[in-house]
């Protein structure tokens, strides 16, 4: 495995860690994959700093899963397309996960609305969840098979 396929491989694992701990409402596994924890909520124009700040916006914010649709490598990230299903309906969301070689240093969250039936999103999220440790985590990858 080259380099860069090796760093692709490794920023892809500690993204899917992440993003499972989330699932799992593991905060601190999910807070801990960060180096310097640094999220940007693009929607509120909120931006939280540090462990503390993260764990304390998980703990307020209802609980939700997230599958991944797709996923790609860019320079400095990875970006994320995830369906995210919680008490207040569905939602799409691109997220761009910051790197500084294998160093995650950011997160910045950027969501759209869906139309969906709020109480069908919680049952969908936890047939899913029953299936995989990560929505959308069985082989291949993602969900419609491309990795770029």
């Amino acid at each position: 495995m080259t380099a860069s396929k090796s760093l692709r491989a490794l920023r892809e694992a500690i993204v899917l860690e992440h993003l499972e701990a989330e699932n799992e409402r593991e905060f601190e596994t999910a807070v801990g994959v960060f180096d310097r924890p640094r999220w940007e909520v693009v929607a509120t124009g909120e931006v939280l700093e540090g462990r503390a700040a993260l764990v304390g916006y998980y703990e307020r914010v209802p609980g939700s899963y997230s599958r991944v649709d797709a996923l790609h490598h860019a320079e400095g990230a990875v970006v994320v397309e995830l369906r995210v299903d919680g008490a207040a309906g569905a939602a799409r969301s691109s997220v761009f996960f910051l790197f500084d070689g294998a160093r995650l240093v950011g997160k910045r969250v950027y969501a759209v609305a869906q139309q969906a039936a709020p109480q069908a999103a919680p049952r969908a999220a936890q047939q899913e969840k029953s299936r995989h440790p990560v929505a959308g985590m069985a082989a291949p990858l993602l969900s419609d098979g491309n990795r770029t």
